[in-house]
């Protein structure tokens, strides 16, 4: 080979005396042929990928300056190439030649033409860039004009060097073609990196500066660059996120992975079919084979088959869905990405592995005093660039590895969506909305997190691998020592590992039933502050908590553990090895290339050990997302085809012999339902609870499971639900619901809809944003908006699910007029409205009865009354109770012309369930299937507002103040202060932070003098060599080594128990303190935060103050005593190294400062950003039968889309900002590797070989420590928010003293005398009065009936009794006593109220009835039977230890009411307040409530706020409030003497509704 290469150059080929020399030089021949030839085949083999852009239809891309530029240098090298051809064949053949001479070599005639043919292989290339659409720079011409580059520079020397010792140019054609060659090189180098950017790229790179970076930029990061300055000079928000790549978008990822899943979906299916037909078929042979045994065996073996059905059961269930099939899905959606990054990860873990080679070779090279300077010179350069190489790749294997990972959560979370809006009832019933949203947050964030490690399963393995392998080379046999510690090291941390998940198991338990609670008591606050129960529910929480706790203290314990095993582990293995080494033969010395080689090997080694176990568990993990995944997405659609709409029918509506379950296997609720209902016409369908009229309804929109029959629909279809659906948006874009607006349409709507008072009130009109679950709206505003929205769209067929009983019935009157009936809007249009009002019965065209299911009766209200059938008993039943009570139902808050002021401008005193914003799961988690807290969640709204006097006019409603109900949440920015890192300390206790830090400084000190030792210990190589190593001083070395190694490991034990128990003391304090303040916050308060907001701080933030700060705490004092020690080992052995550190410190100082703003602001934009995915999740789950009935599937996927993408817009900039800084800091640890290097080369007679190794190989680890004190520190500053967050909450403004010293009377009060003395009272200081000086007397036994419209100040009045809202003048007295004088509790614990939502807590039924367990069971018994509930509770199997589930789910609402008024007779005050108690309850409760009440508060004096008017008119007195003035106050028979009064108008209003009403006043 070599002969033939001396031929073909005409040279000598090699010959190693060239480089044993001080100024060492290449052979010519090596030069024109390996350097040229390296290049050309990088190029020559990249070059086939351009070109295949050259085949397909050119970019209309323009002809740049820079492209011509590019070409017009490629063409002039191509000159130059074929010059010198020309030139050799002149010389060798020309007329001027000699022909005795020598002839050229071959490779004169060889490279040009190489040469030739590659510059015109760079022009095409160079085409190619141009024609690839939305391409600036090709990465492989780059890298190719550097290669040339580089490899020209030593034929550059030696031509300069040759002509500067002759002092002539011998060949000075050739001589000026290379150099005009070589500058038109470099020339091609700077163009190559340069972006070339076309108009179409210039106008996408103006909102995603990623699409003109150059591939040098692309490397570094550096087009991250503006993004940086931005959120350096002011906080980031949503609007500065750049737009995403379009191969990044949501619907790019999902359209590939749908396709995908598709087909695997079909191939499981498939092995599904097969597995079942086979496992049928065994169970056919079986049964065969069994007819022939006799009876006994038969008896035998019923009890064996019994407990194998068990098992056999809940194998089946585990696989009766295709399975299998997600996994394949990812790998080939995601391939080309999964196999760029396993190439990276390949290149990156061999690179890892040449630092050790070059630090041995650097340590021989100091060792060995003889060789060249020049060769320790290339030996740092080498080490430089090996580390910078792998910087680059590793960085860009990390990027990838996250977005991937992003992306598959993407894919996952949008499968997921699409699955729900089409999914069936039965796939439903098997996960809650809860457990869907939790597929969405916690499996795809799995998947997400499995994405990132996955090539590691590979990855370690190779690794270990490699390091055995070196090691073995380094120090023979003696290396399986040190690894058998290390393999012993991984059962002791499976086992650890395996304890703390039980311990973490057991703490997540707790931190449920802890958020439980929490939940209830934001829910309930205000029955809490009423009852003045606050107390006892602290006291729950501060006990689960110490539970908590006490799990937390030995979990921290047991990590103390493994930080010690963890922090010993590198000394013990590094002894071991080096023990038996030395020991097994006295010719084994330790010297310092063996030692210090060994030891990073050992480094290397010490992470995939580590981390194996643990990426077993997280893969275990996933599995199981894997499976809750796959049952979801593979379940059963909702059968399309159920409902045809076929228009040639002549009815609208046809249902033929329609029998129709909720689900496959249970009872149907419709049977034998055969329907025509004709155009144009008005039906409604009456029947008794439970009669299957709102399954008729899910019915006809294709909701249930269809048994038997067909149902046509003629057209499209609008739908207003029993539950009016209200999205989180504004009222306008609720009514419009996707569609155009027509303004004039639109405008008639609201009118007829009765929404023109209520826009009036609204802050911002129609662009009002309406809270999560309608939450600023009342009962009557959310059913009415449903209606507008139903309206609007003007379908063809309205299906009415009694869309009238959640409003007044003079409401009603005005939308059955102007909307429903006869002459209304829809007039012309197919109207099914299920409904309980019977005075709408006569104006409807048709009557369907039902009953249990089946169709009973059809005809008209009068054939049907005369049929004397189930209608005319119907109306026997309702007619009586409905006239006097229902029509009237709320007839207190009527006003003239139809006004409805169910508003909230200001004072809010908002629903139960509040919008929880951030943690969505937990307010969706509900044990009992969707459908069943549907049925029972509450009907009205009680938000409840005083109608202003200063009511907005339509004027000033261009003032949008006002206009979001609750402001967005104050989302910190700019740097944590320092007061908070020392209020956290101060928690923790300066005694337990001072000693920590202390025992972490002296392990360090530990780590040093034990690798000073080591290195001492090397140059016993020098001093004994040729000679036998004593054993007493080899046996000093291992002892002092090895104890040195076990004080590290006692130290960090010491010092991370002491950290634990005062972040455990931290978590005490912060959790009580922001306990205790919730607690005593004012009502208001919680009615302008969301309870999702306080819920954060308890489940989120706390913990955050629990698990994450003490962990970034320790590692941050760990890397910044790792980089202290570093610098100063590195400054020991070579001191001229503090000349570096002080500019490196300066320059990573600012690169720190100068990344965090940014990182930690992307980081709050990510978690405000992904709230919305959940919310928008939880609301499309809860609204699914509306969208499917509109048809909107489309638009809410495409919502859902671009929801994701808004999030997206922050979590791809945040993992680019990461890599940014990291590839800074990588690069500042190369440099500290290379002066390390440098200055050992430059100092090298003045050090030891040890000292070398020690520098060095410290200096190796220096980019790992930099990368994580950045990392510590950006996650400390984001953790230690969470503190700030809960001190924000923990310095709340309190209510009043829940005691004072002015303590009333035991028995007080005695009478139950009410004094209101000139009362005013105002919801918040800078709002208008809402009660204008209230004054009367209240004598002791009256029972007083409270009436007037709604915001007229009934509630307000009643919450003044309980100081719920403070006086602004004016004063109460009960009894003689100014209520404002005494404490909270004092005050609440004697009055008792039984408010409009009958709110209960999770527990049991008698911790709901006593939490403060003060009566005796008797006493207990005996107010459940006055409450009509003692045979229930009798019948529960655990009495009154039932457990009541979150918010009293398992309770029927008027079972829970009922248990309020139990509640109320317990406390046996003389005070008794009822707000609107029975509005939600059914005829039949609200009549056994009425009866307890008369007869067991006899002798109490009871306020009543009338919600059906029958309740109040046997009241001693009726006081009718408007705008916060009592206008009459006098009994109920003089009241409707007064024809012009108030009352009487209330009255009539029901009247005019109601001639039988009247007739009975």
């Amino acid at each position: 080979m070599s002969a033939a290469l001396e031929e073909y150059c005409g040279s000598i080929f090699w010959n190693a005396s060239y480089l044993q020399r001080p100024d060492p030089d290449l052979p010519i021949c090596v030069e024109r042929t390996v350097l040229v030839w390296l290049p050309l085949a990088f190029l020559w083999l990249c070059a086939p990928w351009g070109f295949t852009t050259l085949c397909k239809k050119p970019a209309k891309a323009p002809l740049s300056k820079l492209y011509i530029c590019k070409q017009v240098v490629a063409g002039l090298l191509l000159l130059t190439a074929i010059a010198e051809l020309p030139l050799t064949l002149a010389e060798d053949y020309g007329p001027s030649s000699d022909s005795t001479a020598q002839k050229h070599p071959v490779v004169l005639y060889a490279n040009p033409v190489l040469f030739a043919v590659s510059w015109v292989v760079v022009m095409l290339c160079q085409e190619c860039v141009r024609r690839r659409p939305r391409s600036v720079d090709s990465g492989s011409l780059f890298m190719f004009w550097l290669l040339q580059v580089l490899c020209a520079v030593f034929q550059f020397q030696t031509l300069l060097r040759d002509a500067l010792n002759k002092e002539e140019i011998d060949d000075l054609p050739r001589f000026c073609l290379f150099y005009i060659s070589n500058g038109l090189q470099l020339i091609a180098l700077v163009l190559s990196a340069i972006a070339d950017v076309s108009p179409e790229v210039k106008i996408i790179s103006q909102t995603n500066p990623e699409a003109k970076a150059t591939f040098l930029s692309r490397i570094t990061f550096s087009w991250f660059n503006s993004m940086l300055i931005k959120g350096f000079k002011r906080p980031l928000v949503q609007e500065d996120m750049w737009d995403l790549n379009e191969k990044d978008s949501t619907q790019t990822i999902c359209r590939e992975f749908e396709d995908i899943m598709a087909k695997e979906l079909k191939k499981a299916h498939s092995r599904l079919q097969k597995k079942q037909n086979k496992r049928k078929t065994k169970n056919d042979h079986q049964s065969g084979l069994a007819k022939g045994v006799s009876q006994d065996v038969l008896v035998m073996e019923e009890m064996g088959k019994k407990k194998e059905k068990k098992k056999k059961k809940k194998k089946d269930s585990e696989s009766d869905y295709p399975n299998s099939w997600l996994v394949p899905t990812i790998a080939k959606t995601f391939k080309g990405v999964l196999l760029e990054t396993a190439l990276y990860k390949l290149i990156q873990d061999i690179l890892a592995f040449a630092s050790p080679q070059f630090l041995k070779l650097m340590i021989s090279f100091t060792q060995d005093k003889t060789s060249h300077a020049w060769t320790g010179y290339l030996y740092a350069v080498l080490l430089l660039v090996v580390a910078f190489l792998q910087s680059v790749i590793l960085q860009q294997y990390y990027n990838r590895c996250l977005i991937l990972g992003i992306k598959v959560r993407v894919a996952l979370m949008a499968a997921v969506y699409k699955k729900a809006l089409v999914v069936s009832n039965d796939s439903r019933k098997e996960s809650t909305a809860g457990e869907i949203v939790n597929l969405i947050s916690a499996d795809a964030q799995r998947f997400n997190k499995v994405t990132n490690v996955l090539h590691l399963l590979w990855s370690y393995p190779l690794q270990i691998a490699l390091a055995i392998a070196f090691l073995w080379i380094e120090l023979g046999p003696s290396v399986l020592a040190g690894l058998l510690v290390m393999v012993l090291m991984v059962p002791i941390n499976g086992w650890l590992a395996t304890k703390s998940r039980g311990f973490q198991v057991e703490n997540m338990k707790f931190k449920d039933t802890r958020m439980k609670i929490v939940n209830d008591i934001l829910n309930g606050i205000k029955v809490l502050k009423y009852y003045a129960w606050e107390s006892s529910f602290e006291a729950q929480v501060q006990e689960i908590r110490e539970k908590e706790l006490k799990v937390m203290r030995k979990f921290a314990y047991l990590s103390s553990v493994s930080t010690f095993i963890f922090s010993c582990a590198p000394a013990i293995v590094s002894l071991a090895t080096f023990a038996v080494f030395v020991s097994v033969s006295p010719d084994n010395i330790l010297d310092a290339e063996k030692a210090f080689t060994s030891i990073s090997l050992f480094n290397i080694l010490r992470l995939p050990l580590t981390m194996l176990p643990e990426l077993i568990s997280i893969m275990v993990q996933t599995t199981v997302s894997k499976k809750r995944l796959e049952k979801f997405l593979s379940g059963d659609d909702l059968d399309t085809m159920s409902v045809t709409r076929d228009d040639s029918h002549s009815a609208a509506v046809s249902m033929t012999d329609g029998t129709y379950a909720w689900e496959r296997d249970t009872e149907p609720v419709l049977k034998n339902v055969s329907l025509d209902i004709k155009p144009g016409r008005l039906v409604a369908v009456v029947g008794a609870v439970g009669s299957g009229k709102t399954s008729l309804i899910s019915a006809l929109l294709g909701e249930l499971h269809s048994l038997r029959g067909r149902i046509n629909i003629k057209g499209s279809v609008a739908y207003v639900p029993q539950q009016a659906w209200i999205q989180n948006t504004t009222l306008k874009d609720n009514i419009l619901f996707g569609s155009n607006l027509d303004e004039e349409h639109y405008l008639s709507v609201v009118d007829a809809c009765a929404l023109g008072p209520d826009l009036d009130l609204l802050p911002g009109r129609d662009q009002t944003e309406i809270g999560v679950k309608g939450i600023n709206l009342s009962g009557g505003q959310k059913q009415r908006v449903s209606l507008a929205r139903a309206v609007y769209s003007s379908a063809d067929v309205y299906l009415l699910d009694d869309p009238l009983s959640a409003v007044d019935s003079h409401v009603g009157k005005h939308l059955f007029e102007r909307v429903i009936g006869p002459k209304g809007l829809l007039k012309d249009k197919t109207r099914i409205l299920v409904t309980h009002g019977i005075s709408f019965l006569p104006y409807v065209d048709e009557i369907i009865v039902l009953v249990n299911g089946v169709v009973s009766e059809v005809g008209s209200y009068d054939g049907l009354r005369a049929s004397k059938g189930a209608f005319s008993e119907f109306l026997e039943t309702y007619g009586k109770d409905e006239s006097n009570n229902a029509d009237a139902r709320k007839a207190s808050a009527q006003e003239s012309d139809y006004e409805q002021i169910d508003t909230l401008p200001e004072g809010l005193e908002p629903q139960a369930d509040d919008s929880l914003e951030d943690i969505v799961s937990s307010t969706l988690k509900r044990e009992n299937s969707l459908r069943h807290s549907q049925r029972h969640s509450k009907r009205n709204g009680s938000v409840r507002v005083r109608k202003n006097s200063s009511v907005r006019s339509k004027k000033d409603s261009g003032d949008k103040k006002g206009q979001r109900l609750i402001e967005k949440e104050a989302m910190e920015t700019g740097r944590v202060k320092f007061s908070v890192y020392l209020q956290y300390m101060r928690s923790m206790g300066w005694c337990f932070v001072t000693w920590s830090f202390l025992f972490y400084f002296i392990q360090n000190v530990a780590i040093i003098g034990q690798n000073l030792w080591l290195s001492d210990w090397t140059d016993d190589s020098v001093e004994y060599f040729n000679t036998t190593y004593p054993a007493h001083i080899r046996d000093m070395r291992i002892g002092v080594f090895g104890a040195l190694g076990l004080a590290q490991g006692f130290l960090v034990f010491f010092g991370t128990i002491l950290i634990a128990d005062g972040s455990i003391s931290a978590s005490r304090t912060l959790h009580t303190n922001l306990l205790s303040n919730i607690l005593k916050a004012p009502m208001v308060f919680f009615d302008t935060t969301p309870s999702g907001r306080i819920v954060n701080r308890f489940a989120k933030d706390i913990f955050t103050v629990d698990e994450m700060i003490p962990m970034s705490f320790r590692s941050w004092i760990f890397s910044i005593l790792g980089v202290l020690g570093t610098l100063f080992v590195i400054c020991l052995a070579t001191p001229i190294f503090i000349a570096v550190v002080v500019p490196m410190a300066v320059v990573y100082y600012f690169v720190q400062r100068f990344y965090v703003p940014t990182s930690r602001q992307l980081r709050r934009l990510d978690s405000v950003s992904r709230s919305p995915i959940y919310s928008h999740f939880g609301e499309t789950i809860s609204g699914l039968s509306v969208i499917r009935a509109y048809g909107h599937q489309q638009r809410f996927l495409k919502q859902n889309e671009d929801t994701i993408d808004q999030n997206l817009k922050s979590v791809y900039p945040w993992f680019v900002s990461n890599r940014w800084l990291a590839m800074r800091l990588e690069c500042l640890g190369n440099l500290v590797v290379f002066f390390a290097a440098l200055f050992a080369v430059i100092s090298r007679d003045s050090l030891n070989s040890g000292l070398v190794g020690l520098s060095i190989s410290y200096a190796l680890s220096m980019t790992q420590i930099l990368n994580w004190l950045v990392r510590m520190t950006s996650e400390l500053e984001t953790n230690i928010v969470a503190v700030e967050r809960v001190r924000e909450y923990a310095e709340i403004k309190n209510e009043a003293p829940w005691i004072t010293s002015n303590r009333p009377p035991d028995d007080w009060p005695t009478a139950g005398n009410i004094r209101f003395d000139n009362y005013k009272v105002r919801y918040r200081p800078e709002l208008e009065l809402i009660l204008h000086g209230i004054t009367c007397d209240i004598a002791s036994t009256e029972k007083i009936g409270i009436v007037g419209r709604t915001g007229a100040g009934k509630s307000s009045l009643t919450n003044c009794l309980f100081r719920i809202i403070e006086a602004s003048e004016g004063r109460i007295l009960i009894d003689g006593i100014d209520i404002s004088t005494l404490g909270l509790h004092d005050l609440r614990s004697r009055l008792t109220i039984i408010p409009q939502d009958p709110v209960l807590f999770s527990g049991t039924l008698r911790m709901n009835l006593d939490p403060f367990e003060k009566s005796s069971d008797e006493e207990i018994w005996t107010v459940l039977e006055l409450a009509h509930l003692k045979d229930y509770v009798r019948g529960l199997p655990t009495g009154l230890q039932h457990e009541v589930s979150e918010g009293g789910e398992n309770l029927s609402v008027g079972q829970r009411q009922l248990l309020c008024l139990a509640r109320a007779l317990l406390r046996k005050s003389r005070i008794l307040i009822l707000d609107e108690a029975t509005a939600a309850v059914d005829l039949e409760t609200d009549d056994l409530i009425q009866n307890t009440l008369r007869t067991e508060f006899s002798h109490c004096t009871v306020l009543t706020i009338a919600h059906r008017l029958s309740t109040i008119l046997d009241s001693s007195r009726v006081m009718v409030l408007d705008f916060g003035q009592i206008v009459e106050f006098d009994s109920p028979s003089v009241l409707l003497n007064n024809k012009q009064g108030h009352f009487y108008m209330h009255i009539q209003v029901v009247g005019v509704l109601n001639p039988e009403f009247a007739q009975i006043l």
